[in-house]
C-alpha cells in the first residue's frame, strides 16, 4: 500500500481517502469539492475525512518545518520511535 495505494488490496473507501490526502498534499491548489465528494461516494464519512485531513495537514506542516529548520531525525537505536509509537498506541493523537 505504501508503494501505490491505487493498486493495493484495500477497500475503496480507504483508497479514495488516500487519493484525497495525496492531492491535498501534492496539489493543494487543484483540490476541489469534487475530490471530497468522490471519497464520500466511496463510503468515507465526513467525520473520517475531516480527521484524516487534519492529521495529514499536521504532518505536512511538521515535515515542512523540519525541512526548513533542518531538524535532525533521531537514530533508530535511540529508542525515540518506539517511545513515540507507544504513546500513540496508548493515547492516540490527543
Amino acid at each position: 500500500m505504501l508503494a501505490d495505494h491505487r493498486s493495493a488490496p484495500i477497500d475503496e473507501k480507504l483508497r479514495a481517502t488516500l487519493t484525497l490526502l495525496e492531492k491535498m498534499t501534492l496539489q493543494p491548489a487543484e483540490l476541489t469539492p469534487d475530490d471530497v465528494l468522490l471519497a464520500l461516494t466511496h463510503g468515507a464519512s465526513r467525520e473520517a475525512l475531516a480527521e484524516a485531513m487534519e492529521v495529514a495537514y499536521l504532518f505536512n506542516i511538521y515535515d515542512r518545518l523540519a525541512d526548513t529548520l533542518g531538524w535532525d531525525v533521531p537514530a533508530t537505536a535511540s529508542g525515540a520511535y518506539q517511545a513515540s509509537a507507544g504513546r500513540l498506541l496508548s493515547r492516540g493523537y490527543r
